[in-house]
């Protein structure tokens, strides 16, 4: 380092690659001030690139082969301001959406890779792609082509490229990059045309949202507040946000609660995320450790939230202030609860649901915070066994309960009595793995199975049959109703993802998320924002995808990572907060170097870039197809 700095004002390029390098080395170098005009870095220490020195002459940078290498600091380009070429081949860097968003601040970029050519060793545009691009273009202006030839056109070039980032995996990882990055001219050594840059123009805006609510500029805060002071509406907003029944008028103040909502979403690609379930209790003389398996957010109370655990134990807490309200230990054999809901009009009392079949109704007014005290009996009732439970739920007015598991049926349960009143038997092919009550019906229920099928069932009807039924083509993971009952939300193996009118069961909108080609993906999905938006994750990623309700466009990207060994968090359930726009919590697993539960509090709108503990991404990883 001493060596680099003697000699720096007449540095030219530096080359670091295939060296030795340790981290405090590298720590300097990003935090120093080089002169030099090229910079070649390969190094497996770095993980998340954060420059704040001083690199005011550089104009190429390539971090080729940095394979530990996963996300960017925000600002970490901000010292390059004349950085014109950058190449990030085979990193690890996965998210679309954040990585674009830090590039997005470098001016004269021009040139960028996260794949290379077969036989390009640079940034520049492959020089047979270019000579084809001219030919091309010969052909166009003398016999002319319709905007849809041009592009099949386009990718009938040979064109092949290897040593893929992740983020290249992304269905519309082209068009998006195009789209955001204006001043391109050559992407993974491919140049970009003005037709390029005008069917990812058309493509971006078809599958991703730039700002919530179809918002097209973005604002300030302070500039919303103004005009609801001033009795003014966004006249930016050209086109307002509309379904129908979802208040689209403009001056009231549901759409300045959306136009703050964007305003401050649009500041920040990076969420906050806050760990809930970092709890430890002294249970003889021992440090226990809770390790969440389930959860749900109160009907009602804001702060309050129930989880239950891997061992059986039942966790009401605040999760505003991270204490713990009431505790439930594990009654009888070890076994994990798959099943938790809250009942509608007697919001101190839920229900809780275990794997080894015990359903239980519990109520907070008899539980103690103490686990000294968990003596007390905190259970109101206790109903017939379900065996293999998986799932259960309450209907909107608290008298029935309905169960499911790994069996071909499911139960009806009086709450009152706790008393199975009906069984209906193979009602499916396969395990019916979720069924969900309506949320204003008390006798309508959707039951979703490892059959493919989603069925929609009425209790009024005798005998039993399906109102309809929808298929999917892979066996499907849960189903939920929008809080409106309009529409069913259908998450099968492997991302397929599907919203259906509840009403016929008729397709509304397909979400078109990428599939992994795992048959264990199991995805989960909920709504957000009211029926808004959808938030949805598997248990093979470290990903939680936000998209409209309305249009199927993607809005955001959450990465989930363990910030103290840097390793992914995978999803296993997700909910989004009934009470607080764009804000979700995360039940996040993983299994390596050990296992660790983790439920973590997601803030779309929160200014920081990272909390105090965790970086923007978390997440988690257990492949249980169990539950919702």
């Amino acid at each position: 380092m001493a060596l680099i700095h003697a000699v720096n004002q007449k540095l030219q390029v530096v080359d670091l690659r295939d060296l030795s390098l340790g981290n405090e080395f590298l720590g300097d170098l990003f935090q120093g001030c080089l002169a030099c005009q090229v910079f070649n870095l390969r190094s497996t220490h770095v993980q998340k690139l954060n420059i704040a020195g001083s690199f005011l002459r550089l104009h190429t940078l390539n971090l080729d082969f940095c394979t530990s290498l996963a996300s960017l600091h925000k600002d970490c380009f901000s010292c390059m301001p004349n950085l014109m070429r950058l190449s990030m081949c085979e990193t690890r860097i996965a998210n679309l959406l954040t990585t674009t968003g830090v590039l997005s601040k470098l001016p004269a970029l021009m040139e960028l890779r996260f794949q290379s050519c077969l036989c390009c060793n640079d940034t520049g545009p492959c020089p047979d792609l270019q000579r084809q691009h001219n030919l091309q273009s010969e052909v166009q202006e003398k016999d002319g082509f319709l905007a849809s030839d041009l592009k099949n056109a386009t990718f009938t070039l040979k064109y092949i490229t290897h040593h893929r980032s992740p983020l290249c995996f992304e269905k519309h990882y082209w068009d998006y990059m195009i789209s955001s990055l204006p001043g391109l001219e050559v992407l993974d050594n491919f140049p970009i045309r003005k037709m390029e840059k005008e069917l990812a123009m058309m493509a971006s805006a078809k599958y991703y949202e730039y700002l919530p609510y179809n918002r097209q500029l973005k604002e300030s805060v302070v500039s919303v507040l103004h005009k609801r002071e001033m009795g003014t509406n966004g006249v930016h907003c050209q086109k307002p946000f509309k379904p129908k029944q979802l208040h689209p008028y403009r001056n009231g103040q549901n759409f300045f609660l959306r136009s703050l909502c964007a305003a401050k979403l649009g500041s920040s690609m990076w969420p906050l995320l806050h760990p809930l379930s970092n709890f430890s209790h002294t249970f003889k003389a021992e440090s226990k450790k809770l390790r969440p398996r389930q959860f749900e957010y109160h009907p009602s109370n804001p702060s309050l939230m129930v989880f239950g655990t891997l061992d059986g134990e039942v966790i009401v807490v605040n999760h505003e202030n991270g204490k713990i309200v009431g505790y439930v230990p594990s009654i009888g054999a070890m076994s994990s609860v798959l099943g938790l809901c809250w009942l509608n009009k007697n919001p101190s009392k839920l229900v809780a649901g275990s794997d080894n079949g015990s359903l239980k109704l519990l109520d907070i007014n008899y539980m103690s915070p103490e686990v000294s005290d968990s003596c007390c009996s905190s259970s109101v009732a206790t109903f017939d066994d379900f065996e293999q439970l998986t799932s259960l739920h309450v209907n909107s007015t608290d008298n029935q309960l309905l169960a499911s598991g790994y069996s071909k049926g499911v139960a009806l349960y009086d709450i009152a009595s706790g008393r199975r009143i009906q069984q209906f038997t193979n009602i499916h092919q396969e395990p019916i793995n979720v069924a969900k009550f309506a949320h204003h019906s008390p006798y309508m229920f959707a039951t979703s199975s490892f059959d493919h099928d989603v069925k929609m069932w009425d209790l009024r009807q005798n005998p039993m049959r399906p109102c309809y039924t929808a298929s999917s083509s892979r066996g499907n993971v849960m189903v939920c109703f929008s809080p409106d009952d309009l529409y069913l939300l259908v998450s099968a193996v492997d991302n397929e993802v599907k919203q259906l009118l509840a009403a016929d069961g008729k397709l509304h909108m397909n979400f078109d998320i990428a599939s992994t080609g795992s048959s264990h993906n199991y995805t989960r999905s909920y709504y957000m924002n009211g029926r808004d938006y959808i938030v949805s994750g598997s248990c093979d990623e470290d990903v939680v995808r936000i998209c409209c309700a309305q249009t199927g466009r993607r809005l955001r990207d959450v990465y989930l990572e363990d910030k103290e060994s840097g390793n992914s968090l995978f999803v296993q359930s997700l909910r989004g907060d009934p009470f607080r726009h764009f804000h979700m919590s995360i039940l996040a697993t993983s299994t390596r170097p050990s296992s660790k539960c983790e439920i973590i509090k997601v803030n779309l709108l929160g200014s920081s870039y990272y909390a105090e503990e965790y970086s923007y991404g978390q997440c988690l990883h257990p492949s249980c197809c169990q539950g919702g």
